[in-house]
């Protein structure tokens, strides 16, 4: 029996265990940044943070584990998907037990940064080793599925668990959960993944310069927006910080253009389903984000609910990811993967819109946009992935799953930064006090419903652009179109 006959299986019941590290990986990712949120009104009173603060709080980890995810990527193609993703593992369980000794807002935001580099090199790997133990479409598929899940209902049971956690003990507990589930992560991918094959990787120099330039030109394109809100406009760090961003882009799409081997690959991204996917994934990732983060702020800063109270009003999201779920897979494998990645899309945009209209009168909104944006996750959270892996040669599927997690991450960060940059633009006095004047109840207010339609702008034109790379490729839950998979493999055979 050959090694691709052997890794066929009709069930996924005997790769438990290797789900289970895998799911443990998506789970941190996503619970991490949701628990985060519900912790924020509380962080900012012990620590007097502002609302810039908050902002660089929530957006240190994006911008990190963003800027680092395709160099990560790119390593762990040749030097062992699972090796990476266990050093990261360890790395990642040591940076979360810092927040112990976190007492300022500084403090905080670097061991954010820790994290994030710990989490970049465990990230990568997780869709790229899923694909790897199965040969079958649809057991991917069925597995992508399960560690989605995983993923996604921590994500929306985060805020539910933290607020109600926040009541007996300190800010610092939540984030301590990282731990116990880097622990079970690390041993189940251990115990239940082989090493990589010496012919699964691949053998070309890492383009060392390109992740450096590109890192940098995420974090200053991110950091420029704060700078001139929190400075001013007639400050010499803002206009710094937009010319050298300039000059690291130009530097780094030179760069790119020139590079034998270079960190992004134009071949690769410029494919249909690959270019499509980032595109869908881009536009959900800029809704869930920018939605979370101001929902947060607005139950428990302008309404004054408690963390308790404000997690119970999430519950739409925990209740709506769990039913999904159960009809997820019929759902994409009757309308295909391009009809319900496009759906899934504007359901999440339907969301946006309902909100900027009519989620700051009354719950009821509120709850109906946690709904369609949670549905709209679920599909759009299985198929793009799915999308982009298909594009992608076999031995360069970590650094594709890396371009669908950098789109995710970056995104997210672009979207707190709009959000962040707004509210810190418009209202005026003390953000995190909690006592607020009608005149502020009303900057709050009007910040909100500005960054989300901004947003939700921005999310249609990725999701037309999107409709237009996939529709001419015929995509179904079993096989992806015959020419791009060919052409790539080819890419993948030469790049050996």
């Amino acid at each position: 029996m050959s090694h691709a006959q052997s890794r066929t299986k009709q069930s996924l019941k005997p790769y438990w265990l290797a789900l289970s590290g895998l799911s443990a990986v998506f789970l941190f990712g996503m619970l991490d940044n949701s628990i985060l949120n519900i912790a924020l009104p509380t962080i900012g009173r012990e620590l007097h943070t502002s609302a810039t603060g908050l902002q660089w709080i929530t957006s240190a980890y994006s911008i990190v584990f963003g800027g680092l995810m395709l160099a990560i990527g790119a390593i762990s193609d040749r030097f062992g998907r699972r090796r990476v993703m266990l050093i990261g593992l360890a790395l990642l369980a040591a940076a979360s037990l810092l927040t112990i000794f976190v007492r300022s807002t500084g403090e905080l935001i670097a061991v954010r940064m820790f994290i994030g580099i710990a989490a970049s090199m465990t990230t990568p790997g997780t869709m790229a080793l899923a694909f790897r133990l199965f040969d079958e479409d649809k057991l991917r598929i069925r597995a992508i599925a399960v560690i989605t899940a995983v993923g996604l209902v921590g994500l929306a049971s985060g805020p539910v668990v933290g607020g109600l956690l926040l009541q007996a003990m300190p800010w610092q507990g939540l984030l301590l959960i990282n731990v116990p589930i880097a622990i079970l992560a690390f041993f189940g991918i251990l115990a239940g993944i082989a090493p990589d094959r010496p012919e699964d990787l691949h053998r070309v120099p890492v383009d060392v310069l390109g992740a450096v330039l590109g890192t940098l030109t995420i974090i200053l394109v991110l950091a420029s927006p704060t700078l001139f809100v929190a400075s001013g406009v007639k400050q010499f760090w803002p206009w710094f910080s937009v010319v050298s961003a300039i000059v690291s882009a130009t530097a780094f799409v030179m760069h790119e253009r020139h590079e034998s081997h270079p960190l992004l690959d134009s071949g690769l991204i410029t494919q249909p389903l690959v270019s499509g996917g980032l595109a869908y994934k881009a536009a959900t990732g800029l809704a869930i984000a920018g939605l979370g983060y101001i929902i947060t702020l607005q139950l428990q800063l302008d309404w004054g609910w408690s963390p308790a109270l404000a997690s119970v009003a999430m519950l739409p999201q925990v209740t709506t990811l769990l039913l999904v779920g159960f009809f997820v897979e019929r759902f994409v494998d009757r309308i295909g993967i391009h009809a319900a990645a496009w759906l899934g899309s504007l359901c999440v945009v339907a969301g946006m819109v309902i909100y900027a209209t009519l989620g700051l009168h009354a719950y009821v909104w509120v709850a109906l946009t946690l709904v369609l944006i949670s549905a709209g996750l679920r599909v759009v959270g299985l198929v793009a992935g799915v999308n982009v892996m298909h594009g992608a040669p076999q031995n360069r599927t970590s650094i594709a799953a890396a371009m669908v997690d950098t789109t995710d991450e970056v995104t997210s960060a672009v979207s707190t930064a709009v959000v962040g940059t707004i509210i810190a633009a418009l209202f005026v006095g003390d953000f995190t006090s909690g006592h607020w004047s009608a005149a502020q109840h009303t900057q709050f207010e009007g910040a909100a419903t500005l960054s989300v339609s901004i947003l939700a702008v921005i999310a249609v034109i990725l999701i037309l652009w999107a409709f237009r790379r996939t529709r001419m490729v015929v995509v179904t839950g079993r096989q992806g179109d015959a020419n791009t998979e060919s052409d790539l493999a080819g890419d993948g055979a030469e790049s050996k």
